[in-house]
């Protein structure tokens, strides 16, 4: 699908240098730093979950602990 980003001059600066450094276009510069952002995210949600989890387990042990 066929999409049109508009940017401004400082998001397109910072573009332009990101396809630079990695050597690629803008716009496989651009899809690079979509699926990063998305992994990244559905990371740190998945660590917020376990560690939810682990501190509900571990509750008593962490509060002997921390005594």
């Amino acid at each position: 699908m066929a999409m049109t980003l508009r940017l401004e001059p400082e998001d397109e600066k910072a573009l332009a240098l990101l396809a630079e450094v990695d050597g690629v276009s803008k716009q496989e510069a651009t899809v690079r730093a979509i699926r990063e952002a998305a992994a990244r995210r559905l990371h740190e949600d998945k660590v917020r979950r376990l560690s939810a989890a682990a501190r509900s387990r571990y509750a008593d042990v962490l509060d002997r602990l921390g005594q």
